[in-house]
């Protein structure tokens, strides 16, 4: 029989995977996301300075965006399934090993490379099993999916500084890395989408077909065709300014809240309301981006450019309610951007050449997420002052925003240019079909 790919049902089946993704999501981005509160634990416990410290957040990034390239072919080579389980085991081993507390260094191998590459097997796979089973609804689909993110960094924030004071940081990592091995059950509801068959005699071009594709897959993967497309090759512009300004202001944000003077339980809060305006921001982002009111790459342009305003102008905030306005702002914002600029690689390289443009765009984002951090942190050390790491962020996301629009003037006109195409080819047909009737009556 032959074995064809199925189309996405958009819906059924496809809303428990969403489900699935939205725990996954809270058990690695949320996780990641609430790293601030071991900053300042860390960074006493070995007596270092803040750019030491932040290159363990720094590394955990890296690998975050390093595996994708990886976890992506394990995609093609197995299923999503097996790669976010996969992915669970290795975050809650980097987590217990973390625990043992044997040295800076080992933290760098354990929460870093280990965690790192847990999370991004996990997160990878998960944001995939949902574009291949979603069309219609891909946009709110991906918002749901990636608001877990959200909910759970809202519950996380006071429940993790709760497990520090009552656990030490050490405690809290073992504990931690226990919550994540439910990553195993998330990936355990991952169903792969199974395929239709056909008639027998199609059995032999079906298999060499689909031979021929995973091979070309394979080989494009790892030869980085997608980098010959101009508008591709300033995503990754963008992806790398904008991974750089990503990660440091909720590495920072507690820190420069206590050192304002505020109680040790206030900045959690902090977090926490930034976890919820980020889940308002995901949800109504995503809603207006399926209503395509606007091209997704000009609402990703609008929002990047406003979160690099929001967070040049955080630091003048000196009482904890100008910096609650502007962190919810921040949150809002960011989560816009968080809801669309993973779904927008589709409007760039087609659905087809999804995964690979994922893998690539998570891959060479690693540069700015690996960088981002230890930059900051050695600003903070040179001028003993943490708001320069919010003016590094916001210049960065404001550069990266000009990457954008460049990319949507080009994808627009390649649309543009193959509309007439589409056209002729649909006359063409049509005149094709019009001749063959017209010979069929004759005979």
């Amino acid at each position: 029989m032959k074995s064809r790919k199925v189309e996405p049902p958009d819906g059924g089946y496809g809303w428990v995977v969403v489900m699935s993704a939205f725990f996954t999501m809270g058990l690695t981005a949320a996780v990641l996301k609430n790293f601030g509160h071991f900053f300042i634990e860390i960074q006493n416990h070995f007596g270092v300075q803040a750019s030491t410290t932040s290159w363990v957040t720094s590394t955990t990034i890296a690998m975050l965006h390093l595996g994708a390239p990886a976890a992506s072919a394990m995609t093609l080579q197995f299923s999503q399934r097996v790669v976010i389980m996969l992915g669970g085991l290795l975050a809650t081993l980097g987590m217990v090993l973390a625990s043992l507390d044997l040295s800076l260094p080992w933290l760098y191998l354990t929460m870093g490379i280990l965690q790192g590459t847990g999370l991004s097997f996990s997160w990878i796979s998960a944001n995939s099993m949902v574009s291949h089973y979603f069309v219609r609804w891909r946009p709110i689909a991906f918002a749901i999916a990636s608001s877990g993110e959200c909910v759970f960094a809202v519950m996380f924030s006071p429940f993790f500084k709760w497990l520090i004071d009552t656990y030490s940081w050490r405690g809290a990592l073992l504990i931690i890395g226990g919550l994540q091995l439910n990553l195993c059950v998330c990936g355990a509801l991952m169903r792969p989408l199974k395929k239709t068959t056909g008639p027998a005699q199609d059995t032999k071009d079906s298999l060499e077909g689909d031979a021929t594709t995973l091979l070309a897959k394979r080989r494009t993967f790892f030869q980085c065709f997608l980098m010959r497309k101009p508008e591709f090759f300033l995503y990754i512009l963008f992806a790398i300014f904008s991974a750089a300004g990503f990660f440091i202001p909720p590495l920072f944000l507690v820190p420069f809240a206590s050192s304002l003077g505020m109680d040790k339980y206030w900045p959690a809060m902090i977090l926490s309301v930034l976890a919820s305006a980020d889940l308002a921001g995901r949800l109504i982002c995503g809603w207006i981006a399926n209503m395509r009111l606007v091209r997704n790459l000009q609402l990703l342009t609008m929002v990047a450019t406003l979160l690099g305003v929001v967070l040049l102008l955080l630091p003048i905030s000196q009482n904890y309610w100008a910096i609650l306005v502007f962190t919810s702002l921040y949150g809002f914002l960011f989560g816009c951007v968080v809801a669309i600029h993973v779904t927008a690689i589709v409007d760039i390289v087609t659905l087809e050449c999804f995964d690979s443009g994922l893998g690539l765009f998570m891959l060479l984002r690693s540069i700015g997420g690996f960088t981002g951090p230890p930059a900051a942190g050695w600003l903070v050390d040179y001028t003993n002052n943490y708001s320069v790491a919010f003016y590094l962020s916001g210049v960065c996301l404001i550069v990266s925003a000009a990457f954008v629009v460049l990319v949507d003037r080009l994808v627009h006109k390649r649309r543009e240019a193959a509309e007439p195409q589409v056209y002729c080819a649909i006359d063409q047909q049509e005149d094709w079909e019009t001749a063959k009737a017209e010979s069929d009556t004759v005979t």
